[in-house]
């Protein structure tokens, strides 16, 4: 086995934005934060992220596989992969092919399904590109889509108040295809915020926190980074869960003690140290 294998390590393949906290260049910092080397593939380079007017995009498309080649010379092996947002139906091709390259029985895969929010994809979410994505999701053994692109995922029509047995249907739907533990985020139950708890052959959990401040960027890839790292080493789903709501939850209320913009996303920086 190579040297290079002597420390823990999760691979997170998403897009990198210099300002706004999310994608990387939140994971970065709360992967390494709980004990595990992060290994970045940006799919993409953005000055700021497309929630602002205006931005700079590079697509990285093109250099992924050249890339992903470099790391197998090394003969880099990973104890986790996280995917976060896919820009393209290429870009989902190419993240099929690293797990052919890098996953095996000891690999923890964890995908966020980044599809769209609030009922409706995102723009650049083609038909296609939803249809491969649904493919993808076989690989992996943790899944944390939105309530969203849950329903996309499982083409269930989307609403806003939702029965425990109609989140348990597409939670078992989605496990069906592969993933053992899933987590439905985003769930509006009044003055609360939940999440739907699911691990195959347990009870699922419905888990709620007080809804703080408005939605902000960056705040699922804290959550996807946070179980992750905790699913590397060891912890318990349900307790990794809880504790990436609390966390967020605790981030928000300070940014909004901050007054910082909804498009700055979360002020985590203080807190890290709680995650170690």
């Amino acid at each position: 086995m190579s040297i290079h294998n002597n420390q823990k390590k999760i691979a997170v393949i998403n897009d990198f934005s210099g300002f706004g906290r999310c994608s990387i260049a939140v994971a970065l910092p709360i992967i390494s934060v709980m004990g595990i080397q992060c290994c970045p593939l940006p799919t993409s380079i953005f000055s700021n992220h497309t929630g602002f007017e205006s931005f700079f995009f590079d697509d990285y498309t093109r250099s992924m596989e050249r890339y992903m080649e470099e790391w197998k010379k090394l003969d880099l092996q990973f104890e986790g992969i996280c995917t976060g947002f896919l820009g393209s139906k290429e870009q989902i091709a190419i993240v099929s092919h690293f797990f052919d390259m890098f996953k095996n029985e000891n690999t923890m895969v964890l995908i966020d399904p980044v599809m769209g929010d609030y009922g409706k994809p995102y723009p650049t979410y083609t038909y296609d590109m939803c249809r491969e994505m649904k493919k993808l999701v076989r690989h992996a053994d943790i899944l944390t889509p939105n309530l969203t692109e849950a329903c996309i995922l499982t083409d269930t029509p989307y609403k806003e108040k939702w029965r425990r047995k109609e989140l348990l249907d597409m939670a078992d739907y989605l496990s069906g295809q592969g993933p053992e533990k899933i987590v439905i985020t985003g769930i509006i139950q009044g003055s609360f915020i939940a999440n739907f708890c699911y691990e195959r052959g347990k009870e699922p959990a419905m888990i709620k926190t007080h809804r703080v401040g408005h939605s902000r960027s960056g705040t699922g890839d804290i959550f996807s980074s946070i179980v992750a790292a905790d699913a590397v080493n060891g912890i318990e789903f349900s307790v990794s869960v809880k504790k990436a709501c609390r966390f967020i939850k605790k981030c928000i209320e300070r940014s909004v003690e901050m007054k910082l913009p909804l498009t700055d996303g979360v002020c985590f920086e203080e807190f890290l140290g709680k995650l170690s």
